[in-house]
């Protein structure tokens, strides 16, 4: 009745998912083991100590919430955030209105600012706004793969410390793509995630959080417990984590050396995850930060050499994501089917304002080498030929070529 599982081979050069690494696709083989197994524990663990480095923190609490990029920032915001707690939240793109929506279903008193899309703020402008608001959480994202634009976190994160506010950070497009910098940020909490530039199917979102945020949960998990005396805590009842699963205090346990049963864990996304971690870090991070940034210089060369225009603010440009404007008259969805087409290549579109205004090209994790820059070039140059748009023929690809040729002669 159904045939074998045979998928079309693509190349894949959207913002995620992105080309999983051929070994992480080999670790997800490995046989199963049961959740409580030593070697299973100890597959945790690595697993946890590699998350670390990567988020470059010594925070003790570092794991991944089992679900999608979305799942982790929901568990991060539903056990911190507690009705009526205000909240505040910088926008400059479509994933600092999902921090909005999810943060309000949680009962938070939301206060936001919002800057054009294709630009971020001026860390000062941030600051000034969070005295203003005085709120118990600032809540940002930290690459906006919407508008291809990251936002300077350091000085943010450094005020918010300052004045006692918990910094949460939406990471889930840099966290092995470009530094993430959890301790010297001052980042209470971060989320990352796995289909972008780790390379590893969607299906679970690495979390760290510092003391600050511990010692929230373990206030509220005494709600829960019913370790506070009635009247003892103001609205008892309200400041429960209303998630079960979500509950990282709760998560604490299951991941800690306690090894409390919370929930059957996903075996072979954890071997995914691991050999992910791995991989970035046999390769370096700063290596790995340098190789994102030629490949994103390779393909920025090609684009403008071709005669299109790259879209939003050049300051602020995220390194594993380029936004290109689609030219005026063209009719850009046209572009991304022939691509998917007839040269097994897919790129993006974008959200909201931006939807058929610009197309969006990821440079990340497995994705982002050579071969695939060159290809997306000289095949994105090809259907616009087809299409009729005006661009200068045979430019694109040579001009990547001179980026590529100039960092082997270094």
């Amino acid at each position: 009745m159904y045939k074998d599982l045979n998928t079309s081979e693509r190349t894949q050069m959207t913002p995620g998912p992105v080309e999983v690494e051929p070994r992480v696709l080999r670790a997800m083989c490995t046989p199963i083991l049961g959740q409580f197994d030593p070697d299973f524990t100890a597959i945790m663990n690595e697993t946890m100590a590699m998350i670390r480095a990567v988020f470059q923190t010594e925070n003790r609490w570092a794991f991944p919430i089992d679900g999608t990029s979305r799942a982790g920032i929901e568990a991060v915001l539903c056990s911190i955030v507690e009705p009526g707690d205000k909240v505040f939240i910088p926008i400059y793109g479509r994933f600092g209105h999902l921090l909005v929506e999810i943060a309000e279903r949680y009962g938070a008193e939301v206060v936001s600012i919002e800057t054009e899309w294709g630009n971020v703020f001026e860390p000062e402008t941030v600051i000034q706004e969070i005295k203003k608001v005085k709120p118990k959480i600032v809540a940002m994202v930290h690459g906006e793969t919407s508008t291809g634009c990251m936002q300077p976190l350091k000085a943010i994160g450094e005020a918010c410390r300052e004045l006692d506010v918990l910094f949460v950070v939406d990471a889930v497009a840099t966290l092995g793509g470009t530094a993430v910098k959890v301790d010297e940020w001052k980042i209470d909490a971060a989320i990352g995630g796995t289909q972008k530039c780790l390379s590893v199917p969607s299906g679970m979102a690495p979390i760290t959080f510092n003391s600050r945020v511990e010692k929230l949960l373990l206030e509220r998990k005494k709600i829960e417990q019913g370790l506070v005396e009635p009247g003892k805590a103001k609205n008892n009842q309200s400041r429960m984590i209303r998630s079960n699963y979500f509950d990282l205090s709760q998560l604490m346990d299951y991941w800690g050396p306690a090894r409390l049963n919370h929930h059957t864990e996903a075996t072979s996304m954890i071997y995914a995850l691991r050999e992910g971690l791995r991989i970035v870090l046999e390769e370096g991070l700063e290596e790995r930060f340098a190789r994102h940034a030629l490949h994103e210089k390779a393909l920025m060369q090609g684009i403008t050499a071709m005669g299109l225009e790259l879209y939003g603010n050049p300051e602020c440009k995220l390194p594993v994501v380029t936004a290109i404007t689609i030219p005026a008259g063209l009719d850009g969805e046209s572009v991304r089917k022939m691509l998917l087409e007839d040269f097994y290549l897919e790129i993006a579109s974008s959200f909201g304002p931006l939807k058929g205004k610009i197309w969006r090209i990821g440079s990340m994790g497995y994705s982002c080498r050579q071969k695939n820059i060159l290809t997306v070039l000289g095949a994105l140059e090809a259907v616009l030929i087809r299409h009729g748009a005006k661009v200068y023929a045979g430019k694109a690809v040579q001009a990547a070529l001179d980026v590529y040729q100039a960092a082997k002669a270094k």
